[in-house]
């Protein structure tokens, strides 16, 4: 049964005539062109003869397994992407599907719904369960921000960012750029700072869900009571202050993929709940009475040892189970120092790009080597705050070991004064100490900009002259804090 000779071509293999006249009617009524095989061996001989977009194949076969066709199309460097088919309640097949290479898989009884949204994202259509990510709930809609500023940045892909020569980053991308051919979920461990979700993004941007929405979701930042809300949406009227409908991150990432950074700081309660959904592929938002099929991918990330987690009683096994199926290690930045050089390049390039500033700051060799001998227990996202200083502190192209304040802190931490505690029953004279002392200073900073700016009628050069800044100085503050006139600033 056939409809057009440029319609994709697809293989379906099942030993039931019923489930594969089935299969085939929902996907000739999609527009594909169809073949059929039974068995493993008529399978095997219609691949012989042709080539196809995919092959979607039962697991259990009648000489084999859905598996061994697997096996032979990764010996043979066949192109086929394959969708396997597994027996309800056998997740132990479904992760071995993955693991083995299979694009996605669907349990029986299949949803076609479910099954023409599979197909359709395997083939790089929009899935037919896409839904834009409208009426988000606050945390929702600053993931959404966040994807869109992230695509935003620079021209510059996530894979490109992944910087460095290392053996180990040569792994860490020949890895991302298989992975991103399924939909195996993928676990990306290493330390803070490492780059867990530039990972993520490079997963999704080069694969075939990289124009639908990438949602990140820090998962220990969310209040205990507020998960579900969060996660699943909810409808009005389903709780005191539910004035409307609300999508959460499952259906604003609809189509795309979903990231939840440090999935191991969720409670209990919520792994339970989350299992459902990856194994259900639904969602049921609070309130509501109905299932809203999903089509999203999981990447998820963590500093711990889930393994040890597991072992302690404080993450489950099952859920453990689902979301390992392929493991991305990311090694800390004192482990790959030779990659020092190219990402400090890399990152002052970014840096200036942002800020508006050209040429690109040049970090001097001393600079480098002091940067060289720092331990780096923030890993990446230290180094891109220092430089961020550093640029900030240069007042000329080049920046020298000096601008890194490396050494003023060290000096600080073992040579100046400690004041002298208030006597006994005195209360002390210092003012409370702020929680964030990052996010404090750059309030303090940010006003002391937009008072300059006032004072000199919002022009550039009057106003960082005041403060001693350069015009070159005054703009990269202006971008880091994001003051914004409105256009009304002259240089």
């Amino acid at each position: 049964m056939t409809t057009s000779s440029t319609a994709p071509r697809l293989l379906v293999v099942d030993d039931e005539p019923d489930l594969r006249t089935l299969y085939e009617l929902t996907l000739v009524r999609e527009g594909y062109d169809v073949d059929n095989a039974g068995t493993v061996g008529e399978a095997w001989e219609a691949l012989q003869a042709r080539s196809y977009a995919l092959l979607i194949t039962d697991m259990r076969l009648p000489d084999g397994t859905g598996l061994d066709l697997l096996a032979r199309l990764e010996a043979a460097g066949r192109p086929e992407k394959a969708m396997v088919i597994t027996a309800y309640g056998s997740p132990e097949n479904a992760v071995e599907a993955l693991k083995a290479g299979a694009y996605d898989y669907l349990t029986k009884p299949v949803d076609l719904r479910q099954f023409r949204a599979v197909v359709a994202s395997a083939l790089g259509r929009v899935p037919a369960l896409a839904l834009p990510p409208a009426t988000l709930s606050g945390t929702a809609g600053a993931a959404a921000t966040r994807r869109e500023r992230g695509r935003r940045e620079a021209g510059i892909g996530s894979l490109e960012r992944l910087t460095g020569d290392s053996a180990a980053m040569r792994d860490v991308r020949a890895l991302v750029e298989k992975v991103a051919r399924s939909m195996a979920p993928v676990l990306v461990q290493g330390e803070s700072g490492t780059g867990k979700e530039l990972v993520a993004r490079a997963i999704h941007e080069i694969s075939s869900r990289g124009a639908m929405p990438f949602v990140a979701v820090n998962c220990g930042a969310i209040p205990e009571q507020l998960l579900e809300a969060e996660f699943f949406g909810y409808r009005k009227g389903a709780f005191t202050g539910a004035q409307e409908d609300r999508g959460g991150f499952f259906q604003a990432a609809q189509g795309g993929t979903l990231f939840l950074d440090e999935i191991g700081d969720l409670p209990l309660a919520m792994q339970s709940k989350l299992l459902r959904v990856i194994q259900e592929r639904s969602v049921r938002p609070i309130g509501s009475v109905t299932e809203t099929p999903l089509d999203v991918r999981i990447v998820s990330a963590t500093h711990k040892d889930l393994g040890v987690e597991v072992r302690d009683g404080r993450f489950r096994q099952d859920l453990f189970y689902r979301l390992n199926v392929i493991r991305i290690g990311l090694p800390p930045l004192r482990e790959r120092m030779p990659d020092l050089p190219a990402i400090c390049q890399a990152v002052l390039a970014r840096i200036a790009h942002d800020a508006d500033v050209s040429p690109p700051p040049v970090l001097m060799p001393a600079a480098l080597q002091r940067l060289l001998r720092y331990p780096f227990p923030g890993n990446v996202r230290e180094l891109e705050n220092l430089l961020h200083r550093a640029l900030a502190l240069s007042g000329s192209e080049q920046i020298g070991a000096d601008d890194l304040g490396l050494a003023d802190e060290e000096a600080a931490e073992t040579s100046a004064p400690m004041p002298p505690p208030p006597a006994p029953g005195e209360p002390s004279a210092q003012a409370p100490l702020p929680s964030d002392l990052q996010a404090h200073l750059d309030n303090v900073e940010r006003d002391i900009l937009w008072r300059a700016l006032e004072r000199h009628r919002f022009n550039r050069t009057a106003a960082g002259a005041s403060l001693g800044l350069s015009l070159r100085q005054m703009r990269y503050r202006m971008a880091r804090l994001g003051v914004d006139t409105g256009g009304g600033a002259v240089e």
